[in-house]
């Protein structure tokens, strides 16, 4: 059987663009498999937010994001990679990082050369290491993991700081150190991104954030616009984190309605039957797998009951 690193792997090699959809929980990680999508990323700001209830200013530790991350790979059957932060300190410490998100299941990370505590790479007031400590960083993890396939993503969030030029030139610092993909975040047009394609000589991968809809960063643009001109994978670590606010927050406020009227309402359009969450869950195999393991009649009968 092959491991989820060997799945993603397999969709490079295969061509076109990959959209890898950001998951945070179990059942954004089983909606995005569901719908068909071929890979997934998590979305490390979704995990901070949700699970913390705070803002993705590293604070959530790497404990806390590893186990969490297990959680989701276990759950799903296509390639998931994780984002890693800046490996939670300096080059030995991105050692054992790479390590135990490989042991638990994901696919690949993302190492980003912020300084650590780092910040969402959206936000104002990012900070980025010294080019040779982000050097020192991708060989590391790229010498800590077991299996060549497990893709190791260097990201820089260098542009906010050091322009494009500087972001190109750590694009190429961290090719050639052996990163497998080059993500630069909060890329601000389609030409930077052309060039990033151009400088990078591995695939490039694409922050596109909601996917449907505009943001003050990035620009939106087609998902067929950024294969034309080389990307080849695009991850939207926002949509559906986003997309679960607002569903929440409409039926919230319908909820309000119904408390101050007493009158009850049945309204399909906000939420999803209980048979809609079972089928998700898989609630058909768990009870076939119930049948099988608790029903003692047939042993019984043949060894007795004692």
């Amino acid at each position: 059987m092959k491991t989820g690193a060997q799945k993603f792997r397999a969709l490079l090699a295969k061509g076109g663009l990959i959209v890898a959809p950001g998951v945070y929980d179990g059942y954004s990680a089983r909606l995005v498999e569901a719908a068909g999508f071929e890979m997934a990323a998590t979305t490390g700001a979704g995990i901070s937010n949700s699970l913390l209830g705070i803002d993705d200013i590293g604070v959530m530790g790497l404990s806390e994001n590893v186990n969490h991350c297990r959680m989701l790979a276990r759950t799903l059957s296509i390639p998931l990679t994780a984002d890693a932060d800046t490996g939670y300190g300096n080059p030995m410490n991105v050692h054992y990082t790479v390590q135990m998100f490989e042991e638990a299941g994901l696919a690949g990370i993302n190492i980003e050369d912020q300084v650590h505590p780092k910040r969402c790479g959206h936000m104002p007031g990012k900070e980025v290491i010294p080019l040779v400590e982000g050097i020192k960083k991708i060989e590391a993890a790229c010498l800590a993991r077991k299996d060549d396939a497990f893709a190791i993503i260097a990201r820089t969030d260098a542009l906010a700081i050091e322009g494009i030029e500087g972001t190109l030139r750590r694009a190429r610092a961290y090719a050639e150190a052996g990163a497998d993909l080059i993500f630069a975040d909060a890329i601000r047009s389609e030409d930077q991104i052309k060039r990033l394609v151009e400088a990078a000589r591995v695939p490039v991968t694409v922050n596109m954030g909601f996917g449907i809809r505009a943001r003050p960063t990035t620009p939106l643009m087609s998902l067929k616009r950024l294969a034309e001109i080389g990307v080849r994978r695009v991850t939207l670590p926002r949509m559906l984190p986003a997309a679960a606010i607002m569903g929440m927050t409409r039926a919230l406020e319908v909820m309000k309605e119904v408390a101050a009227s007493g009158v009850a309402v049945d309204r399909p359009d906000l939420a999803v039957g209980i048979e809609d969450i079972m089928r998700l869950m898989d609630y058909d195999e768990m009870r076939a797998l119930e049948r099988r393991l608790l029903t003692t009649e047939t042993l019984e009968a043949k060894y007795g009951t004692g």
